[in-house]
């Protein structure tokens, strides 16, 4: 007895080295994130350089003409020129901001009525079978087959863009809401019902968490169809925004102009697509960590 209590207060002051073992496990797990990041990082750098590179030597052997394919110092130039003078009366930045001005108030709008519809879709089948018609409808349509309609409706002003950009939003997150919803374990409604929550209790702590992963992915693929019609939109039928410029430019030939909003077009999806997968981290900080 006194041999085993002796050997049980070793124990205790000795604990096992399984925890150890785990903080070493998990510092590797993290070493091995970060190695790959670098890795991920070296390698995006390197494809950047690859790319300008063969545009570089494109443009210096001539292989295309100058008119039509700039050199990246004639594409850098003009982008200064545009930052410095603007475009056709009004500055680069105010091009840029009709155009954001336009899809933001589109997506918050769409997002203030397609992510509840979409909840409450998924919650009662009688909303859906409402709704659904309307919806797997006009979804497939692409949204410049009833521009024209639009713009006979509200004018060639910022209120026609604003419908049609709604419009594209609105189908991805109503369905991607509608299906986080579905996509709930009935496990977990069970278990908030057992410790006595209500439909507001079981829906604000159970069922909309477990929803919001799905949203962000609606949202994101939202973002991505609503910029690309609204470049679209531009080109039909503007007086200013990037995708105007663009099309304005391409009638003097002038390439370098209409790369320089191609790239601003580009880096602008980028920077979006970046804002919403920030918002995301910070309103769903479990993912992928279940």
């Amino acid at each position: 007895m006194e041999h085993s209590s002796k050997h049980a207060n070793k124990n205790l002051h000795h604990p096992s080295p399984a925890f150890p073992e785990k903080t070493q496990s998990a510092e590797q797990s993290t070493s091995k994130k970060i190695q790959t990041r670098r890795i991920h990082t070296r390698i995006k750098i390197s494809s950047v350089i690859i790319i300008l590179s063969m545009w570089q030597l494109i443009a210096a052997f001539e292989l295309v003409s100058p008119t039509l394919f700039p050199s990246p110092a004639s594409t850098w130039a003009a982008f200064t020129e545009l930052l410095a003078n603007g475009y056709k009366g009004s500055m680069l930045w105010e091009h840029w901001g009709h155009s954001m001005l336009r899809m933001l108030l589109a997506f918050l709008f769409a997002m203030a009525t397609a992510i509840p519809l979409g909840l409450l879709s998924g919650y009662s089948s009688k909303v859906q079978a409402a709704l659904d018609p309307l919806v797997e409808f006009y979804r497939p349509i692409p949204p410049l087959a009833y521009y024209v309609l639009l713009i006979l409706w509200f004018g060639i002003g910022d209120l026609s863009k604003i419908v049609l950009l709604y419009l594209a939003a609105f189908p991805p997150m109503y369905i991607a809401a509608m299906s986080a919803v579905r996509g709930v374990h009935e496990d977990q409604i069970h278990s908030a019902q057992s410790l006595g929550a209500n439909k507001w209790q079981e829906f604000r702590y159970v069922i909309f968490p477990a929803c919001l992963p799905n949203i962000f992915t609606g949202m994101r693929t939202a973002t991505g169809f609503t910029y690309t019609t609204l470049v679209a939109s531009e080109i039909v039928a503007a007086v200013n925004g990037i995708g105007w410029m663009v099309l304005d430019a391409s009638k003097f030939l002038r390439s370098d102009i209409m790369l320089v909003g191609i790239i601003i077009m580009g880096f602008t999806g980028i920077f979006l697509d970046w804002l919403i997968r920030i918002a995301e981290k910070k309103a769903v900080p479990w993912k992928g960590k279940a």
